[in-house]
């Protein structure tokens, strides 16, 4: 090789209220990276005016570019995220320069509730992208042009990718730093950073269940109320309707409309949910687990953790079990 090196131009969007992980994780990966191969990365944080902004931790973070007086697009555009998100895609100033960077930028990605201001900015108009777990139903709900999977760590549409929340920030930019550098540059980031190069599982696991606004009936509010307590029981369909005095169809239909899923799906979410707090907390086998939670055998619920979660209950205990 020539020596020379080859610098790729990053620039990553902050403004008040930003995560200070979002942007920090980016920028080590990259930092790191010229350590590692003979090209590397000039990376430049930019927000409007080139003011110094607040992050969330109330830490104020240096910028070096107005993003306003940007004129030559970067190789690669990115939007962190944070409290302050939602400010920012309405702010339609930033916005507006975003979409204009990104029409010349090789590629263009945000990090966490970034993603919000690439949406904004029609950046994921018929993309499939993804955003904290937390704010997953927002974004698909204020953006319904977006395809949103909200299980993913990154996702990569075309010229465009998009993180989870917060960390998911180093894992994605560790997939660009393959893509620019290859699998062992990568790999080598990673190492060094302790982190790794593929996360296992998705992020469904780091989730917590938001349970959606109470039914209105007061039968089927107590109904739900005691799934949750009692995930052991008999919750069948056939009981559940029976204990409301309708039928089956009629009470299918019914909560449904008022929970917002079927009762079955509820069912096994409370049942996984009751899982997960013992596997955190407790040293039960996870055949008494199972037990516990209304599984039967250690087969179904193996079966139902992972498609709610996408790890099997051992890997889930094991990364996430009390220290």
């Amino acid at each position: 090789m020539s020596g020379k090196v080859v610098t790729r131009d990053v620039l990553i969007v902050v403004y008040d209220g930003v995560q200070l992980l979002d942007v920090a994780g980016p920028l080590d990966v990259l930092d790191r990276a010229g350590g590692e191969a003979d090209t590397g990365y000039r990376v430049r944080l930019a927000s409007l005016g080139g003011r110094s902004v607040a992050t969330s931790a109330e830490a104020q973070l240096g910028v070096s570019a107005d993003l306003t007086r940007i004129r030559k697009p970067p190789d690669t555009l990115m939007v962190a995220g944070g409290r302050g998100y939602a400010a920012a895609a309405s702010d339609r100033e930033l916005v507006r320069h975003v979409r204009r960077l990104a029409a010349g930028a090789r590629r263009t990605g945000s990090v966490c509730t970034g993603a919000f201001v690439l949406a904004e900015a029609g950046l994921l108009d018929g993309r499939r992208a993804t955003t904290h777990w937390a704010f997953c139903s927002e974004l698909a709900a204020g953006y319904p042009a977006v395809s949103v999977e909200p299980d993913a760590i990154f996702v990569r549409d075309g010229a465009v990718v998009t993180s989870a929340g917060v960390t998911a920030g180093i894992d994605l930019t560790l997939a660009l730093l393959e893509d620019d550098l290859g699998p062992e540059a990568a790999r080598a980031v990673a190492k060094y950073l302790v982190v790794f190069i593929q996360r296992p599982g998705g992020q469904s696991q780091f989730s917590t269940w938001t349970r959606g606004d109470p039914p209105r009936g007061g039968a089927l509010r107590d109904l739900v109320e005691d799934i949750d307590a009692h995930p052991a029981g008999d919750l069948s369909v056939p009981t559940l309707a029976a204990r409301l005095g309708m039928s089956r169809r009629h009470f299918s239909r019914l909560f449904s409309q008022q929970v917002g899923t079927s009762p079955g799906a509820y069912v096994e979410r409370a049942r996984v949910a009751a899982a997960r707090a013992l596997l955190e907390s407790t040293p039960d086998g996870v055949d008494t687990i199972a037990g516990q939670c209304g599984f039967g055998t250690v087969e179904t619920m193996r079966r139902a953790f992972v498609r709610e979660t996408g790890v099997s209950p051992a890997a889930y205990r094991d990364r996430f079990r009390r220290v």
